[in-house]
């Protein structure tokens, strides 16, 4: 099973950009699915952008469409998570998931590897 490490998350003001990471550790990686969640206080986890195993794949939340790209570097074993243009509404807790089918699947209970989050405050 694959193991996730997120970074980078910050207090930045609106219209800020930031750059989530996610580093996998673990067999397999190359072979997982990879999507970045959210969970704001009171709110339910919410797929925000995924990608496949060859990147072939990628999707984004209808929220953050046009503002945020994914990418991930197989040799290295990372998942990046560009966020531009932020808005006080993308405060949350950034989560980073494996999902070892492979090819992208948007139903949170088909991830089973999962980071411990990190904290992304947009407020001025």
């Amino acid at each position: 099973q694959v193991q996730m490490v997120e970074s980078g998350g910050r207090l930045v003001q609106p219209g800020d950009s930031l750059t989530l990471s996610c580093a996998a550790s673990g067999r397999g990686f190359s072979s997982y699915a990879v999507a970045w969640f959210r969970q704001a206080p009171g709110k339910d986890r919410v797929l925000v952008a995924g990608i496949s195993w060859s990147s072939a794949m990628i999707h984004y939340a209808d929220s953050v469409k046009g503002r945020f790209t994914i990418s991930r570097d197989n040799d290295k074993k990372t998942v990046t998570l560009q966020m531009n243009s932020l808005k006080p509404e993308d405060t949350a807790v950034y989560y980073c998931a494996g999902d070892p089918y492979g090819d992208l699947r948007l139903e949170i209970a088909n991830y089973d590897s999962w980071g411990q989050g990190t904290q992304v405050t947009v407020s001025s």
